[in-house]
Formats: structure tokens, C-alpha cells, sequence
């Protein structure tokens, strides 16, 4: 397996980039979080891979941090999500974001990124959230699940759209209660 690509960035054509190690050029897709990050075509560049072989083709996935990587992992493990869905998950929404989503489990997050219908939401959320809190990803990323998340999700099933229940919620304190900080968002949103 090839774990680890430190060459010169030859290419860059998101999301396909190419690596030359050794006088071998390496194609590998990357995540657009990562594409982002890339220097100028002609420097050094050193990336995490994640290496897949099939019956027709070997492929090698790029991640410009650990993180990115065990994500990537973490997401070929969800029944019906392979390395392109995993791919396209990444680069439609931060790792901070996707393990907030998580955690709260809300499907619209996941829905709003490009080849995820709600039912792949829905698995993401139910496979995922148990691995999350096991790798101690959610620690990583300094997730934790608060009052103000229960109110918004509240206000959301009470019918309010999500641009209307998160200003309101911004309004609140971080430490206030579910039933006082729901309260309050009504209040703020009958005004």
C-alpha cells in the first residue's frame, strides 16, 4: 500500500492531481478541502494517501492532513458509500461541520452536499455516530453537543425554516436551558 506521496505537484485538475516521486507520476484525487490547500504547481508537496484497488483499476486518494484521512476511513466503513460518495462528502462540507452534523443529527447538513439523498443522510448519521465518538473524532474536532443545538432542532421540527431558527438561536446564551432557550426563540421569532 502507498501511505505516502512527498514529490513535486506537477498537475493540478481538481479533483485529479499528479505527484512526481521519483521520477513516477502519481495521479490522485483529493478532496477540494485539501485542493484548496495545495501550493503552486512546480513546489513540494507531501500527502497522506489512501490506496484502493480493484479489479479494473488502482486509485489513490490524497488528504493534505491525518484528519481528512481517518474521515475518509471512517466513511468507506457506511454500507453504500464508496470512495467517490466518501470523496464528495469531504469536499461538501468541513470535517468540523460533517461531525456536528453527526452528533445532532441533522439530515439537512448532509443533504445539501452533491449525491446525498436523505436516505444516505439518514445512514450516514446512523452508522456514523457511534464511530465518531469511539475514534474520539468528535473530541478532535472540539464538538460538543449543547442547548442551543436542542433548541434549534426544536424550532426546526416546530416548522420554523432553518435561517429563522438559527438567528434566533444566535441570540441566546451558550448555557441556557432547552425549555428556557425554546422559550425565549419563540419569543424572538413572534416579534
Amino acid at each position: 500500500m502507498i501511505a505516502r506521496l512527498n514529490g513535486l505537484l506537477i498537475e493540478k485538475a481538481p479533483p485529479l492531481i499528479v505527484v512526481e516521486c521519483a521520477g513516477v507520476g502519481y495521479e490522485v484525487e483529493v478532496p477540494m478541502s485539501t485542493f484548496y490547500n495545495l501550493p503552486d504547481v512546480g513546489t513540494q508537496v507531501t500527502l497522506l494517501t489512501h490506496m484502493v484497488v480493484r479489479e479494473d483499476a488502482q486509485l489513490l486518494y490524497g488528504f493534505g492532513s491525518v484528519q481528512e484521512k481517518s474521515t475518509f476511513r471512517q466513511l468507506l466503513k457506511v454500507n453504500g458509500i464508496g470512495a467517490k460518495s466518501a470523496l464528495s462528502i469531504l469536499s461538501g462540507v468541513s470535517i468540523d461541520d460533517l461531525v456536528e452534523a453527526i452528533g445532532s443529527q441533522e439530515v439537512a447538513v448532509l443533504t445539501r452536499i452533491p449525491g446525498v439523498g436523505k436516505k444516505t443522510a439518514e445512514r450516514l448519521l446512523l452508522e456514523l455516530k457511534d464511530k465518531f465518538e469511539a475514534t474520539g473524532l468528535s473530541s478532535i474536532t472540539g464538538y460538543a453537543k449543547s442547548a442551543t443545538q436542542d433548541v434549534l432542532n426544536a424550532l426546526l421540527a416546530l416548522g420554523y425554516n432553518e435561517r429563522e431558527a438559527t438567528a434566533s438561536v444566535k441570540l441566546l446564551d451558550k448555557d441556557i436551558s432547552v425549555s428556557e432557550g425554546i422559550k425565549q426563540a419563540l419569543k424572538a421569532l413572534v416579534k
